[in-house]
């Protein structure tokens, strides 16, 4: 019987959120795909909006907010629980927002997914 260790299960959580984090970049909505399960949604409130509600509709945004060539991103926690994670990260300079992200992963299979998304869209 092989356990697979925490170091390991982190590394793949960071491997799957990298399509999030270079689709911010690059301003596709497509690259940030990966990252997330087909059911996946998103919501957030922008100023007293809230924004929320299929995933697709991050894709959309990123796709019309453009490239953020100079955002950067900090793993502030992650918490793992066999095929369940959770993972805050804090983004810097997304063309001049700034977020606090919170992710829900399962992990299907071998593939860890983002099954959720809350953000928090700093004034």
């Amino acid at each position: 019987m092989t356990t697979t260790s925490y170091i390991t299960e982190s590394d793949a959580i960071l491997s799957a959120l990298q399509s999030y984090m270079d689709g911010a970049r690059s301003g596709k909505g497509a690259e940030m795909k990966p990252a997330f399960h087909a059911d996946a949604t998103i919501y957030g409130y922008v100023g007293s909006d809230l924004f929320g509600g299929p995933i697709q509709n991050l894709f959309d945004w990123n796709d019309s907010n453009g490239p953020a060539k100079e955002v950067q991103f900090w793993v502030s926690s992650m918490d793992i629980t066999g095929s369940c994670a959770s993972v805050r990260l804090d983004v810097d300079n997304w063309t001049g927002h700034r977020f606090t992200d919170y992710f829900n992963l399962m992990k299907f299979g071998t593939q860890w997914q983002v099954v959720s998304k809350v953000f928090y869209l700093h004034p």
